[in-house]
């Protein structure tokens, strides 16, 4: 049918339960978990361990990654602006944080050298990455230049 769009299912990590749904890209904003029924949007970064990282880095819609450390004063200037871009990027992006001192195998399988480092996933893969506390302009216009 020609002026008519396909209806798209877009697959996310729930930020609570950690399951994988499947949600109309329309409706990503008023999605809730099909197991846990928990709004799938927090307009805060998700806390991740590294008992789900990979449910969330499987997702189709795009996470950034923000890997830190509490005693690190770069990744203690950043967290504001991190959580600050969650209202202006959800809910087309998924924003987590991993510490890196809870989740040493997984900062080493991905070669965490220095934090913060931001990393931008989807479907499995990293797209990209950056690494440094970055102006909030500057930090959303990285993130929108590669979704």
């Amino acid at each position: 049918m020609s002026g008519t769009r396909a209806l798209t299912n877009l697959q996310m990590a729930c930020p609570d339960c950690h399951t994988l749904n499947r949600v109309p890209e329309e409706k990503l904003g008023q999605g809730r978990c099909g197991r846990c029924k928990a709004a799938l949007f927090h307009c805060k970064p998700i806390n991740l361990a590294e008992a789900h990282f990979a449910q969330h880095v499987r997702a189709e819609l795009p996470l950034v990654v923000d890997f830190w450390a509490q005693w690190c004063a770069p990744c203690k200037m950043f967290a504001p602006v991190f959580e600050q871009a969650t209202t202006e990027l959800e809910p087309r992006v998924q924003l987590a944080k991993v510490d890196t001192e809870q989740a040493q195998q997984l900062a080493a399988q991905y070669g965490i050298r220095s934090i913060p480092t931001l990393a931008l996933f989807r479907q499995g893969r990293e797209l990209d990455r950056v690494s440094g506390a970055l102006p909030k302009e500057q930090f959303l216009q990285w993130v929108r230049e590669r979704i």
